[in-house]
């Protein structure tokens, strides 16, 4: 039985974190001290220095020759079970990678680092920081990696799906990337270059758009990835005036914050050309330099349209350019020399990228060159038969290959990464020897680290006060959200406790910890990649004021 002690207990732990939260809120939303610049800066700190130390601290004060492993293996069990659900309805049943991303976000990756340690410790007594810390080792290293893998297949499909549609896809043998491309999400410009080999197999090469350049100096780019980073106003989304792929919103300053739909929808928008002068004076060098040799095979690069992308099947001839005009029917074939003076034509009249498309194959040779620049609604293809020409992918180990230098990259970019392996690593010197850290060290890292839960709770505050609404999916998406969050995880978890043998009070921690309220990085990862990031916004505002009578109600109802 839960006496009045005890919910005093829980009380004292929580009310100062959401105290935090409070203050935050009122700050913007009706005492107007901080602007949405000022909060960006205060989030930057949140999810560069103080969440990355305080997971440093909890972690290396955490025994790892002493993990609870039938705790682990109940966490873990749930998450596959889910997993694994939902895999099969979007195998069998069309529910689609889109939504397997989302649901499995929502139902099983709370927020344990702010919110469950303090709960679960003044709840059920002190050893529960022990297994909160070891969900936390495992939500850093594994289940957020697999949830990045995930979002990184996804962006590389529509990748390929729209610079290279059709049976095209499957003729691709290697992809590689430049050194500067971090991640396929969209958020950087991106363009491809391709080359036929002999064989017919496709060689591509992923490159950051160039006219991106000057619009990434101004901008600063949040860090990919953090266990408290907020987006406020006014952060910059996309890559500017430069093209290549997206696989989000347009680029454009998100003044209403992250709350409403239209900032994340998947249609395309009309935006200006990328078609600057700095690369119409490169096309030009191209094609004089081609002129010049004629046996020398050069790849020549075109802005795509804005609005509607029309396909058509890509006949090569020896010294031919295909000229498609902004509607599918004006197709024209010219000679190179009579095409580029089409185009300078175009342009000392002042035509624009998105009245003309020049698609250029260059074919004098074995080399073609496929660019796009954003995902934009594209017609089903047919062949000449009017039948639908379904589209293929590379070979598994292609993109498998690919996946893996994406999501390595967008880990060593992440202090979360370096803060969770350093402290394992400082955790089994610490506890195998009995080393213990020099006080220097020691009260360094406590001083920010004691600040990190109120800083995380501060950060989501302003987060709530930058949104004009706290349910931005609409109330029905958020019911369903909110069922997922707080009734069907802390079942499916209570299921799996049971299935390994958890009994008593951790069965009760256990289940408490599912009824956490949304994780913060499932939103970020969902607002970088354009993946329903209302839905995983509504969870953590909505759900952080819906979370404590929840899981008091879990815990007056176990302890009967």
């Amino acid at each position: 039985m839960i006496s009045g002690n005890d919910f005093y207990k829980v009380m004292c732990a929580m009310v100062p974190l959401y105290f935090a939260m409070l203050v935050a809120y009122s700050s913007v939303k009706w005492w107007k001290i901080f602007t949405p610049e000022q909060c960006s800066g205060i989030n930057r700190f949140v999810a560069v220095f103080a969440v990355p130390v305080l997971s440093f601290h909890f972690i290396s004060q955490n025994n790892p020759y002493q993990m609870d492993t039938k705790f682990i293996l109940a966490d873990t069990f749930s998450k596959l079970l889910v997993l694994v659900l939902l895999s099969v309805w979007a195998v069998f049943f069309n529910g689609g990678l889109d939504w397997l991303i989302t649901l499995f976000s929502v139902a099983t990756l709370p927020n344990t680092l702010v919110m469950g340690i303090p709960l679960l410790k003044a709840m059920y007594g002190d050893f529960t920081q022990s297994l909160m810390v070891q969900l936390v080792v495992l939500q850093c290293i594994i289940w957020y990696t697999l949830l990045l893998i995930l979002f990184e297949y996804r962006a590389a499909t529509l990748l390929i799906q729209t610079q290279f549609p059709g049976k095209t896809a499957a003729s691709i043998s290697k992809i590689e990337l430049d050194n500067d491309v971090i991640s396929l999400d969209g958020r950087d410009p991106l363009h491809t270059e391709s080359e036929v080999e002999s064989n017919g197999r496709i060689r591509v090469r992923i490159r950051k758009s160039t006219s991106s350049a000057a619009d990434s100096i101004n901008t600063p780019r949040p860090s990919n990835l953090s266990n408290a980073e907020i987006f406020s106003v006014n952060t910059f989304v996309g890559g500017g005036g430069g093209g290549g792929y997206r696989s989000g919103a347009s680029p454009q300053y998100c003044m209403s914050g992250y709350a409403s739909s239209d900032a994340y929808s998947l249609q395309p928008t009309p935006r200006q050309s990328n078609f600057n002068n700095n690369e119409l004076d490169q096309l030009e060098m191209m094609n004089a330099a081609n002129t010049n040799n004629t046996n020398t095979p050069v790849s020549v690069w075109s802005r795509s349209p804005v609005g509607r992308l029309f396909r058509h099947p890509s006949p090569v001839f020896s010294g031919v350019k295909m000229l498609w005009d902004s509607s599918p029917s004006s197709v024209k074939f010219s000679n190179t020399h009579e095409a580029e003076e089409e185009e300078e034509e175009e342009q000392r009249q002042g035509s624009s990228a998105n009245n003309h498309v020049v698609v250029a194959l260059a074919a004098a040779g074995k080399e073609i060159s496929f660019r796009d620049s954003t995902k934009v609604q594209i017609p089903e293809e047919t062949d000449t038969k009017g039948a639908e020409i379904s589209q293929e992918m590379p070979h598994a180990l292609v993109m498998l290959r690919l996946i893996l230098i994406v999501v390595g990259r967008k880990l060593s970019r992440n202090p979360n990464t370096y803060s969770s392996v350093l402290g394992v690593l400082w955790s089994l010197i610490s506890f195998k020897w009995n080393v213990g850290m020099p006080s220097l060290v020691k009260y360094s890292i406590k001083i920010i680290s004691d600040a990190g839960l109120g800083m995380a709770m501060f950060s989501l505050g302003l987060f709530m006060a930058l949104q004009p609404r706290i349910i931005a999916c609409g109330t029905k998406r958020a019911t369903i959200g909110m069922v997922i969050r707080f009734l069907c995880g802390p079942i499916i978890m209570s299921a799996a406790s049971v299935a390994v043998g958890l009994r008593g009070v951790k069965l009760h921690a256990a289940i408490v910890q599912a009824a956490l309220p949304q994780g913060i990085v499932p939103f970020v990862f969902a607002r970088e990649y354009g993946l329903h990031p209302d839905i995983l916004s509504t969870g953590v505002i909505f759900g952080m004021l819906v979370s404590l009578p929840v899981t008091l109600l879990y815990y007056i109802c176990m302890g009967l």
